[in-house]
């Protein structure tokens, strides 16, 4: 598909921001000091403290409490790999029903061009005022901001997505964009925003806080003049979208304005409602531990002259920004993704310094391997290589992304393009070196094992390493106790039961 053109005097609108972080701007390069300034954070880890309960018990007792929960995973995997593979199909049957139920399919090759296009149609509407519900395409490039700058006032409706709106803040998790915030401060922040009501008012508790929001938004949804909502998914056999939410946010937002606007990604694509049903099943289970989510609204095209209610306008803007360029390659399966945040959620280092760390859109493991296929390794290095590769990320995902080993592509492509530290490159170039030539290897092995071990003789540990700080300066390194692996493999032989030295090595 060709991209949507620019309208007149867009062309150079380069201010458009992500949060608070201007749009052109990228903090990943910084995830090293912005990790050390979360772990320093104690509000942060006291936030970060409630992912367990909050999102990994409950997927955990969800996910037992459905037999077939693997054969969906299955199911979902293979459906994405199909849409996937005719992937230009399924955007033109798509295109072709949303224009035979009354809609219209902007394509965009890029953020800017996604940007004009929504800045026409509200336009075009004399928006005012944009109500918008959670979408990670809409922080992607940047709409509010350019909304703002364009005199529409963007106002997020998603409470999590509110509240950081407020905050001035990007979100820190796809489908929990506050979950670093805490009770207190969200009071400050609705004290800060709402000058209009009673000061002493108690805000101590989540129905008071809540109550609050419901009460700020309901004007704004009943005055926007546009809705922008996202889409988890786009069906190409009806041209409907469809979004699941807890808080029915996304259905005033896209049946209250006159002019509907869904904005997705070309990967959203599945060929059949039926598909639609399946990846349902495995995405709340996943993501909130839901069988499923409160809402799950499907909406198709512009209001009909029956219709109670409903837009008069129906636009879906569809983004590639990059994505066509991961089709064919070792980052397709990427495109699976169906944005449950399973990974994040059990992901050791996500847990550890929270979404902002890691600079831009997407945070955690799916971050790690979307991150720098959307902006360049140059750009988000650090980020496939913040993993401990414990594959708890892909153990998860019901969708079966890889993400490991795609976190691996990308860090050797880091290291074929000399962008890794060169003592780091040299490091991986010396350990190739002696895995090249066993003998040396073994020998190697044996004698820095033996040093190791006579350095921590006393405790059993070493506190302090050459060569090692990034690992001694914050914990201590375990000495060896004995052999080598493959030394021990030797003198025990295959069966483990010692052969007197015959055994060969592994």
């Amino acid at each position: 598909p060709s991209p949507c053109p620019l309208p007149q005097g867009e062309g150079d609108s380069h201010f458009a921001t992500w949060g608070h972080i201007p749009m052109l701007t990228v903090a990943s390069p910084r995830f090293k000091e912005n990790a050390r300034a979360a772990l320093a954070d104690p509000a942060l880890q006291k936030a970060m403290g409630h992912v367990k309960t909050g999102f990994i018990d409950r997927r955990a007792k969800a996910a037992a409490r459905l037999p077939e929960f693997e054969a969906l995973r299955d199911a979902a995997r293979d459906i994405k790999d199909h849409t996937l593979a005719n992937l230009d199909v399924y955007l033109e049957r798509f295109e072709q029903k949303v224009i035979e139920n009354g809609g219209q399919v902007h394509w965009c090759d890029d953020a800017e061009a996604a940007r004009a296009a929504i800045l026409g149609i509200c336009r075009k509407a004399g928006a005012k005022t944009v109500t918008k519900g959670k979408t990670m395409i809409g922080e992607e490039i940047g709409i509010n901001d350019h909304l703002a700058a364009n005199g529409i006032e963007p106002v997020e409706t998603d409470l999590g997505e509110y509240i950081i709106q407020l905050r001035g803040e990007p979100p820190s998790h796809i489908i929990a964009p506050a979950i670093h915030v805490n009770m207190e401060q969200v009071a400050d922040a609705f004290r800060a925003a709402h000058a209009d009501l009673d000061p002493a008012r108690a805000l101590n508790e989540p129905p008071t806080l809540l109550a609050e929001a419901r009460t700020k938004l309901r004007s704004r949804f009943l005055a926007a003049d546009v809705g922008i909502t996202g889409a988890n998914f786009m069906i190409a056999e009806t041209g409907s979208t469809a979004i699941v939410t807890n808080e029915g946010n996304g259905d005033l937002t896209q049946t209250l304005p006159r002019v509907h606007v869904v904005l997705a990604s070309i990967e959203k694509m599945v060929p059949t409602l039926e598909d639609a049903s399946v990846l349902i099943r495995v995405l709340a289970r996943s993501a909130t531990g839901q069988e499923m989510s409160v809402y799950t609204t499907f909406s198709t095209g512009p209001r009909r002259a029956a219709d109670p209610d409903g837009p008069r306008e129906f636009h879906v803007v569809i983004l590639d920004n990059g994505r066509s360029a991961m089709l064919g390659t070792e980052f397709q399966d990427m495109l699976r993704c169906i944005r449950c945040g399973a990974c994040m959620n059990h992901c050791p280092v996500y847990q550890a310094v929270g979404g902002h760390a890691y600079g831009w859109v997407y945070p955690g493991p799916m971050g790690a391997v979307l991150t720098p296929s959307l902006i360049g390794i140059d750009q988000a290095g650090h980020l496939p290589n913040a993993s401990t590769f414990c594959g708890r990320c892909e153990a998860v995902c019901p969708v079966r992304i890889p993400l490991p080993k795609m976190m691996r592509h990308w860090r050797e492509r880091e290291f074929e393009r000399h962008q890794s530290p060169a003592r780091a490159r040299a490091a991986l170039r010396l350990w190739a070196f002696l895995a090249r030539r066993p003998t040396l290897y073994r020998l190697a092995t044996r004698a820095a094992a033996g040093v190791l071990g006579l350095l921590g003789r006393r405790t059993g540990r070493i506190a302090s390493l050459p060569l090692a700080g990034g690992w001694t300066l914050v914990r201590d390194l375990p000495a060896p106790e004995g052999r080598t692996f493959q030394a021990e493999w030797r003198r025990r032989g295959p069966t483990g039961r010692g052969t007197g030295g015959r055994g060969k090595a592994a």
